[in-house]
């Protein structure tokens, strides 16, 4: 059975789109990953698209979407992204993994680079741990 993974922040507009493309593209299909938002901004930042297009990651066509009993449902493993669960995010009823990374939301494209290596790192790490 191929696992599924749900990476959720506030807007999904970084951080969990971010994870979610390093996810579906270094698990090649041994796995699976969406992402989602407690309150969805409209668009995913363009800071963050030009930093994953710099590692050859395109997320131009995905956008912000809301997170959902069913998503919640469906996942194997449920990761938010350093929104901190128990104060503004609903995923805080299922069990969680929380990765405390920096919000890139308005940050200049040399701290979205850095927050960008981090999440592919412990992408990496929790592809390792799946298989």
């Amino acid at each position: 059975m191929v696992k599924e993974v749900l990476f959720v922040c506030i807007h999904n507009a970084g951080r969990s789109q971010m994870a979610e493309g390093f996810f579906n593209h270094l698990a090649q299909g041994k796995a699976t990953s969406e992402s989602a938002g407690t309150k969805p901004a409209r668009e995913i930042s363009p800071t963050v698209i030009a930093a994953m297009s710099e590692v050859g990651i395109d997320i131009r066509n995905q956008h912000p979407k809301p997170l959902t009993l069913e998503m919640l449902e469906k996942a194997d493993r449920v990761i938010t992204m350093g929104c901190q669960a128990a104060e503004v995010c609903p995923a805080s009823f299922v069990t969680t993994e929380e990765w405390q990374l920096s919000d890139p939301k308005g940050a200049p494209i040399e701290e979205v680079r850095r927050i960008r290596d981090q999440i592919k790192a412990k992408v990496e790490s929790l592809i390792k741990e799946l298989k």
